[in-house]
């Protein structure tokens, strides 16, 4: 007769609606002591006070870890990334609400302790201003890094109604911090109403890419992925997914959704393929909202699967690094 527990014990085999909620089932810890020998490490950053518009991202780790599915092999791929990297779930970082400096502190300290294990930091947000802090942890280890950024929107703002501390002026600040390299800086989906000329004539500045939702329409998802390789060249690479860069189809769930863009097989494939060829030092997915009613299955459940398509493009890498 089967013994489930047994079964559980040994493979970790078991729907995934039982036992404690990590991502995709993997172990939990929050002992950076445990951190070691782990490829990569899941964080929550769940963190929404710096929205311009509908709230609710600090919701989104714990139902992206709800969406998520047992592991298994990508049938595209042919590998099991959860077979071939030690993945834990380093829990959420200690955020404070209502005091956006501090939760930002909170999240640079988390990630800055699965980079000095030596893992490989994937975060879920939030709002996309958890960004920040993010590449603040990477680049101290890395230096400046290159940054592959799926958004429909820039989010290189001066200000956003007034305020310099925003999920839409980000990636302005982390340019001008030096966390970033500008002429390595690549963003793909872009497309709406927002920026203007003023945000574009500073990016044409700096050197920083920019792709277009109607590249991807004319040229193709892979003519787009690979300007994008060769803009964002060799050395260590951050990638960051803000849902919104879908079209409102494909992820409704999100605070500032914009008809016209991505599709899921798109980025999923993108974001797999990027992966697999680029020295990738962190990655994060961010701007789920999950409150929105009727959104929340769908919306978390492609970032859950853009979590596990990076997972599986660096195991693609790994073993192609192996000769495997």
């Amino acid at each position: 007769m089967i013994d489930p527990q047994e079964r559980w014990r040994a493979y970790g085999e078991k729907p995934d609606y039982l036992g404690l909620l990590t991502f995709s089932g993997v172990p939990y810890t929050q002992d950076p002591a445990e951190l070691a020998g782990a490829d990569a490490a899941i964080v929550g950053a769940p963190f929404d006070d710096l929205v311009s518009d509908r709230p609710g991202t600090r919701f989104a780790p714990r139902s992206i870890r709800a969406a998520s599915c047992p592991p298994g092999p990508h049938l595209e791929a042919g590998v099991d990334a959860f077979a071939d990297l030690r993945v834990v779930d380093y829990g959420d970082a200690p955020v404070v609400p209502a005091q956006p400096e501090v939760a930002h502190a909170a999240i640079e300290a988390t990630v800055g302790e699965v980079l000095r294990a030596g893992a490989l930091p994937v975060i879920l947000g939030g709002d996309h201003s958890i960004t920040e802090p993010c590449l603040r942890a990477v680049s101290a280890v890395h230096g400046p890094v290159g940054l592959l950024h799926f958004d429909t929107h820039t989010d290189t703002g001066e200000e956003v109604f007034g305020a310099t501390l925003s999920h839409g002026t980000l990636m302005r600040r982390v340019v001008e911090a030096g966390n970033v390299a500008p002429r390595r800086y690549v963003q793909i989906g872009l497309r709406g109403y927002w920026p203007g000329e003023k945000e574009f004539g500073w990016q044409a500045e700096q050197g920083i890419t920019s792709l277009f939702a109607h590249d991807v329409m004319h040229r193709g998802i892979g003519a787009v992925v690979e300007e994008a390789l060769a803009a964002v060249g060799d050395g260590p690479v951050y990638m960051s997914v803000d849902v919104d860069v879908l079209d409102p189809a494909f992820a409704p769930g999100t605070g500032t959704p914009e008809p016209g863009g991505l599709t899921s097989r798109e980025l999923l494939w993108a974001v797999r393929t990027l992966a697999s060829r680029v020295e990738l030092v962190g990655a994060d997915v961010v701007e789920v909202l999950p409150t929105l009613v009727g959104s929340a299955d769908i919306t978390s459940l492609v970032a859950d699967r853009v979590v596990r398509e990076a997972l599986t493009g660096v195991a693609v890498r790994r073993r192609a690094a192996v000769g495997a």
